[in-house]
C-alpha cells in the first residue's frame, strides 16, 4: 500500500521543493489541485505590482511608457526558455481567444486557395468557437478533425497540444510534418503545455502557436496570452485587426496602416501593463526553475497519482506513458460535480470538474507536493 509516509519521503527529495516558498500560500492546509486552471500567486508578483503601481504609475506617470512600450516583445522573449522560441518570435498580448482568431486568419492568408479549416469536435471550446465563427464569416467549411484524416484540401488545423480533459499529449512533430507534407498549416494551442512539459517549437517544426499564461505559468487571473510566429513567416502573415501598436511609426498618426515586419505585427492596442508585468514574473519564475526540472517533476507527480488511482480502484483516462501526458490526471465518476464540491467543503481539497464525469486534478510542479496528491486522492476515496 502507498502510504502518506511515501509521499513525505518524495517531498523531502524533491529538487523543486523550495520553489513552493516563493508563492503566497495563506492556508497551508488547502490542497490545491487546480493549478492548471489558475496558478498560485508568486511573491515576486505582489512586490512587482506594488512597485509598478506606486512608482512607475503613480510617481513616474506617462514617462514610464519609455520602458513599457516594448514590454509585449520583451516578455515574449522570455518565453524562449519555456517553449524553445528565439528572440523576436513571441509577443505576450491580449487573450487566448483573440490570439487564436488572429493566428487562424494569418494561416488562412498563407493558404488562400483552400477553403477548409479543421478542429476536433471535442477540443477546447474557444478553439472550436473561433474556428466556427471564422468559417461562417468567410464562407469556409469546418471539418471535424479525426485521426488519420486526409489534409490535402485543408488550409488550417487548430489543435491543442494537451487534451484539457484527459491530459493526453499530441504527437506534435509527427502531426506537424504530416500537415506540412499535405500543404496544411497547424495552429497549436499550448495552453495546457507551456510551463508544464518540455517543448521546443523549432525542434518540433511548429510555425504558429498560441497559449495562455495564467495556468502553469502563474501569471494571474486574466493574464495575457501569447502568440508565436516563426521568424520566416513574420513578413508574410497578415492579421485581421489593425491596431496602433502594430504600426511601424506608431506616433505618425496620420499615416496609413503599415505593420511592423516582425512579431509586433500581431499587436493591437495599448497593452494591459499590470497584467503584463504579472505574467512576466510568472514566466521568469518557471524559467529560473528550468523546464527540464519542471517537466521531470510533473511526470513524477502524475506517475505517483496514477499509482494511487490504481490502488484505490478509481477509473482514469489519463495516458500511462509519462511522455504522452501533461500535468493533470482525470478521474472518472458519474457524480464528478458533486464530488468536487464536497472535496472543497469537507476536506479543503480544490479540484475541478470537466463534464460529464471527470474530476480533474491539476498537478502544478512548482507548488504541488506529493503529499497534496496523496491527501487529495484519499479524500476523494473517502467520499466514494
Amino acid at each position: 500500500m502507498i502510504s502518506r509516509a511515501d509521499a513525505e519521503r518524495l517531498d523531502l527529495t524533491d529538487p523543486l521543493a523550495s520553489f513552493r516558498d516563493e508563492f503566497v500560500i495563506p492556508d497551508d492546509e488547502v490542497v490545491y489541485l487546480d493549478g492548471n486552471s489558475l496558478g498560485r500567486t508568486p511573491k515576486a508578483t505582489v512586490e512587482r505590482l506594488k512597485r509598478v503601481v506606486e512608482t512607475e504609475w503613480a510617481a513616474d506617470l506617462i514617462t514610464s511608457w519609455s520602458h513599457w512600450l516594448d514590454m509585449p516583445r520583451r516578455v515574449g522573449d522570455r518565453m524562449g526558455a519555456i517553449i524553445g522560441s528565439r528572440p523576436g518570435e513571441v509577443a505576450v498580448h491580449d487573450n487566448t481567444t483573440l490570439n487564436i482568431y488572429q493566428a487562424v486568419h494569418m494561416a488562412l492568408g498563407l493558404r488562400p486557395e483552400r477553403k477548409v479549416v479543421s478542429v476536433a469536435a471535442d477540443d477546447f471550446p474557444s478553439d472550436r468557437y473561433v474556428v466556427e465563427g471564422i468559417a461562417r464569416d468567410l464562407g469556409l467549411s469546418v471539418r471535424p478533425l479525426v485521426p488519420d484524416m486526409p489534409l490535402t484540401d485543408v488550409a488550417v488545423v487548430v489543435r491543442s497540444v494537451i487534451d484539457y480533459r484527459t491530459a493526453e499529449m499530441a504527437d506534435v512533430a509527427g502531426y506537424t510534418a504530416r500537415a506540412r507534407e499535405a500543404g496544411a498549416l497547424v495552429v497549436w494551442d499550448l495552453s495546457h503545455a507551456a510551463g508544464a512539459v518540455e517543448f521546443d517549437v523549432h525542434a518540433l517544426g511548429v510555425e504558429l502557436a498560441i497559449g495562455c499564461s495564467y495556468k502553469f505559468l502563474n501569471g494571474g487571473p486574466g493574464a495575457p496570452a501569447w502568440t508565436y510566429v516563426h521568424a520566416d513567416l513574420q513578413t508574410k502573415v497578415n492579421q485581421p485587426i489593425h491596431g496602433w501598436f502594430a504600426q511601424k511609426d506608431q506616433f505618425a498618426m496620420e499615416r496609413p496602416f503599415e505593420p511592423h515586419d516582425d512579431i509586433r505585427r500581431v499587436l493591437l492596442g495599448t497593452p494591459h501593463m499590470l497584467s503584463l508585468v504579472a505574467a512576466e514574473e510568472g514566466i521568469a519564475l518557471s524559467a529560473r526553475a528550468g523546464m527540464p526540472a519542471i517537466a521531470a517533476k510533473g511526470r513524477e507527480l502524475t506517475d505517483f497519482a496514477l499509482s494511487i488511482v490504481d490502488e484505490l480502484g478509481l477509473r482514469t483516462s489519463t495516458p500511462r506513458d509519462s511522455s504522452r501526458r501533461g500535468c493533470h490526471v482525470a478521474v472518472h465518476h458519474a457524480d464528478a460535480a458533486d464530488l468536487v464540491a464536497r472535496l472543497a467543503a469537507r476536506h479543503k481539497v480544490i479540484a475541478d470538474v470537466r463534464p460529464p464525469d471527470i474530476v480533474r486534478l491539476g498537478l502544478s510542479p512548482l507548488t504541488t507536493r506529493f503529499t497534496d496528491v496523496w491527501d487529495g486522492l484519499y479524500a476523494l476515496r473517502t467520499l466514494l
